[in-house]
């Protein structure tokens, strides 16, 4: 489920990043604490003090690191990376607009970067303070294997019953951090089910779903896209199966699910734009890198190169307060070329900015180290971006049932001009104790716009 946490992440190496220059020598000759000038420094020490001093030169706001900012201070890589993040003030946002810089062991990160997951393969969220549902299965998963389906309700974990928001924990160590669970689902038809999981390794699949809908005269494709970190050459073979059917189907509008995707590979994004892109954009720039003044002669644009023959005048996404980084620089480089419409429960993240993993010992630090702009010099969007329709996230239903809200919402407007009937109650949001639950079930799932290694040199 592309999440830090997983115990039982190991093994595949997919794709690396090192950035020419970025590495510290971890064997160089001790240096001196300042504090006690006849002390050798521990390897530890060394590692924080090349942590800081990588972010001291890459950080997108080096300059606002004080000078007395001492990493040896700090437990870890990770705490470090933490700690700069109040160093991060942008105009016209009020406190740090940096929540991602992070450091991981390089293992792990290797296995996140390449969709190597060693779980049961569920997504979940509390629909309600005491309704648990499964947001989302991974194909090659247990939990797909077990047949479990998006929308079913988890009612017991290891027979406890008491699953709620003030009971974060036992669905927390049940789902996540657990090798074995039993859990008892209640499915749309009435029925319940007890299906006992084991966790194990297996590859993730981003692409969840892909369909084209008829609907009077429309024909309207839905691509439910996950994340853009994985099998990268599959990927890119996906993508183009998938508008080959579309432009085999001739549809007239395009919905893309992001809901859940908190971004991934710049690479992969410039992929996706280019099959969703009008003609007109081939040639132009699709958006630019800008680094701080220490590397602005790398602030290079991308340009797009038109794939596949579809052309489309506008793309629905379906967004939430999950959908982040590469998904919005997704958003945000089609916007000055084509309609962009945005329909869910929430504004998305507001993450503008990435970064590269820059190898400090056996970890990779992840400092933010660059921001990206459109076509029209947007890209300050630290507040997330606006939706046109707001509805409420159908977990109460299965990827592509036309009567999920959130998705019936984009098909109505596609097909009618409005987002919503004039019976349909008014959204209703979320109550800040079931936001909260949310919060905690997804608080280590990667959310990031990582870039290839020849973007910058030093």
């Amino acid at each position: 489920m592309n999440t830090l946490r997983n115990p039982l992440l190991y093994g595949t190496l997919a794709l690396i990043f090192v950035i020419a220059g970025c590495k510290k020598d971890n064997n160089d000759t001790p240096s001196t604490p300042a504090n006690n000038p006849g002390a050798t420094a521990s390897l530890a020490d060394r590692q924080k003090d090349s942590a800081v001093a990588i972010s001291r030169d890459i950080y997108l706001w080096y300059n606002q690191i004080p000078a007395s900012f001492n990493g040896r201070s700090y437990p870890n890589l990770n705490a470090i990376m933490e700690a700069i993040r109040q160093y991060s003030t942008e105009p016209g946002f009020t406190g740090p607009v940096d929540k991602w810089s992070f450091a991981v062991k390089q293992s792990e990160w290797n296995n996140v970067a390449s969709g190597i997951s060693g779980d049961f393969g569920l997504g979940v969220l509390f629909r309600a303070a005491d309704d648990l549902r499964v947001r989302s299965v991974e194909k090659n998963s247990p939990a797909a294997a077990a047949g479990i389906r998006r929308g079913w309700r988890i009612t017991a974990i290891n027979g406890n019953s008491n699953i709620n928001t003030n009971n974060q924990e036992l669905v927390i160590n049940g789902v996540f951090n657990a090798a074995n669970t039993n859990f008892t689902f209640l499915k749309p038809d009435g029925s319940t089910q007890n299906i006992a999981l084991t966790a194990t390794n297996f590859q993730e699949n981003p692409v969840l779903l892909d369909t084209t809908y008829n609907i009077g005269s429309r024909k309207i494709g839905y691509l439910v896209f996950n994340s853009f970190l994985g099998d990268t050459i599959k990927i890119v073979n996906d993508f183009q199966r998938i508008f080959n059917n579309y432009t085999a189907n001739n549809i007239n509008d395009l919905i893309v699910d992001l809901r859940y995707n908190g971004g991934g590979y710049v690479n992969l994004q410039q992929q996706l734009a280019n099959y969703i892109a009008p003609p007109a954009a081939n040639g132009q720039m699709m958006m630019q890198y800008r680094f701080n003044d220490k590397h602005s002669r790398q602030n290079v644009p991308l340009f797009f190169n038109k794939k596949g023959s579809i052309n489309l005048p506008r793309v629905v996404f379906l967004v939430s307060r999950f959908t982040a980084s590469a998904s919005e620089l997704l958003i945000n480089n089609l916007k000055p070329f084509m309609e962009v419409v945005l329909v869910g429960p929430s504004r998305t993240v507001g993450k503008p900015v990435g970064y590269f993993p820059l190898e400090v010992g056996d970890e990779y630090i992840f400092p933010i180290s660059f921001r990206t702009v459109n076509n029209r010099g947007e890209g300050s969007y630290f507040g997330g971006f606006q939706l046109n329709n707001q509805v409420a996230d159908g977990l109460d239903k299965d990827w592509g049932d036309p009567a999920e809200s959130t998705l019936a919402s984009a098909l109505r407007y596609l097909t009618t001009g409005a987002f919503r009937t004039a019976q349909q109650p008014a959204f209703q949001p979320l109550s800040a104790q079931v936001e909260q639950g949310n919060n905690s079930l997804t608080r280590d799932e990667f959310s990031g716009m990582v870039a290839p290694s020849h973007t910058i040199k030093r």
